[in-house]
């Protein structure tokens, strides 16, 4: 653990860091508020910083830079409470206020905002369909022998499924068949679907029941992770090959996806350069926000920036839009 002043040095270089991107020189230091010490003394708090592991110095004459280690210090330690300003708190809460359409789209608009208040590439995802529970189920007859299913879930999405009569069904078959479905289903994951429903004894009802809920239960149930403004990326580095490595796996989604999982599972909000284990991202952090509707954890956003990204900010945005995007899924 480091001593009052020590850290107080570390988030001074690493704040100035963060604001302009070059090397930060003792004399600077020195400067900021809440360090009262000579330049000479901040040079050996500097220099047994970088001997720590906290700092680096990227060239002899230059000054230091935080590492991995010096961010996660900073982070777990002495990142200051974030609030997002008084115009990015209308622009968020006017957005969930009006928005409307299927889920689907909700994450996408949720992505490239997240991704216009930090600058940042968003990753969005909501949790695969069979992770959810059913809420109603409805058959609609569309013609003589073609149907479609449609079920509503605890996660806001909206499960479509065509159906095929072997003969005509009437219209009240096709209502008695949504009641037998939605009873047994609800508060169901859709994974159960088949072996849930009971027989009504009612063959016609039974036969359009089976067909229906073998349907529901084989429906793919891959997560779906929307990213927002990749674009923003090009203008965090300076190597052309980092910004190429960076943009190429986030074309890849089922790279982020694990990515995203992995740090839920070891409990991570904030993952910092090598932390995250996806080498490609290495020059980058990746901080995330579960969100939760109805007590339910039902997906999860974030942003991927430069391991110097600001990360009080980012924590702040990443908090308020997870707990409204949970909010605006709950209400449905």
């Amino acid at each position: 653990m480091l001593d009052e002043r020590k850290s107080a040095v570390l988030r001074a270089v690493v704040e100035e860091y963060i604001q302009t991107g070059q090397p930060v020189g003792s004399a600077h230091v020195a400067k900021s508020a809440g360090i009262a010490a000579s330049p000479a003394t901040i040079r050996n708090d500097m220099a047994a910083l970088e001997h720590e592991g906290f700092l680096a110095q990227p060239h002899t004459s230059a000054g230091r830079v935080p590492t991995d280690k010096g961010y996660r210090f900073y982070v777990d330690h002495l990142t200051p409470a974030g609030r997002l300003a008084r115009a990015e708190q209308v622009k968020v809460g006017q957005f969930f206020d009006t928005a409307t359409g299927r889920l689907e789209e909700t994450l996408q608009r949720t992505s490239t905002l997240l991704a216009q208040l930090t600058n940042y590439a968003a990753v969005v995802m909501g949790p695969t369909a069979e992770a959810a529970v059913v809420r109603s189920v409805q058959v609609v007859g569309l013609s003589e022998r073609l149907g479609t299913v449609v079920a509503v879930l605890s996660n806001g999405h909206v499960e479509s499924e065509p159906v095929e009569f072997a003969a005509p069904v009437p219209a009240d078959v096709l209502e008695r068949a949504s009641s037998v479905l939605t009873r047994a289903l609800a508060g169901r994951a859709l994974a159960d679907a088949s072996a849930a429903v009971p027989a009504s004894g009612d063959a016609a009802v039974d036969a359009i029941v089976d067909r229906v809920a073998t349907g529901l239960r084989t429906r793919r149930g891959d997560s779906t992770m929307f990213v927002g403004g990749a674009a923003a990326m090009a203008e965090a580095f300076d190597a052309v090959e980092i910004v190429r490595s960076v943009l190429h796996t986030l074309e890849q989604q089922y790279v982020m996806v694990s990515l995203v999982r992995d740090m839920l599972q070891r409990g991570l909000s904030v993952a910092i350069g090598a932390e995250h284990g996806v080498e490609p991202l290495a020059a980058c952090s990746v901080v995330l926000s579960p969100v939760v509707a109805d007590g339910e954890t039902v997906g999860t956003v974030g942003v991927l920036g430069p391991t110097r990204m600001n990360y009080p900010q980012a924590l702040a945005t990443v908090e308020v839009v997870s707990d409204r995007l949970g909010r605006r899924l709950a209400e449905g």
